[in-house]
């Protein structure tokens, strides 16, 4: 098994996405990338920690590959805000992609430069590219969040 880390916004519809793609064997929901120990939601949403919101997925590397991840993530969300996506705004909800090790890095800069060279988008990527400090899990009430209630998506 590997692991690989993303925020692309609010993390609810973002991890109900890995969730489906086969290969795809657990995923958490946690705060990563900021200065404040064992965070709460409502420590996040104060947007005065630095914690991103993302979703930490465990994989089959025979079954998915990081980049097969990598072409979902970019497909999630809008990665030229900044600090926002959608009608949610703050550092919590930034786009990044934290790395596990150094070949990690390199898929994730290529994968950020063919995105970037795609004509997809009319503003320049805005994803942050880090090594993985540590992912603190969210509270249980918001591992697979929407699954328990039933919903789709976030937005339906």
């Amino acid at each position: 098994m590997a692991k690989a880390t993303f925020a692309a916004g609010c993390f609810w519809g973002v991890e109900n996405d890995f969730r489906a793609l086969k290969g795809v064997k657990s995923t958490a929901v946690g705060y990563i990338g900021g200065s404040k120990d064992s965070p709460s939601y409502q420590d996040v949403c104060t947007d005065r920690t630095g914690h991103a919101e993302a979703v930490e997925v465990e994989y089959d590397p025979a079954q998915i590959s990081y980049d097969q991840l990598l072409n979902e993530f970019w497909k999630l969300h809008d990665p030229t805000t900044v600090n926002r996506q959608g009608p949610d705004v703050g550092t919590q909800y930034r786009s990044a992609i934290f790395y596990h090790d150094a070949e990690q890095e390199k898929e994730a800069k290529a994968s950020r430069d063919r995105e970037s060279a795609s004509g997809h988008y009319k503003k320049p990527i805005a994803t942050e590219i880090k090594p993985a400090p540590k992912f603190w899990r969210a509270e249980e009430y918001h591992q697979q969040y929407l699954e328990k209630r039933g919903a789709p998506s976030c937005h339906k």
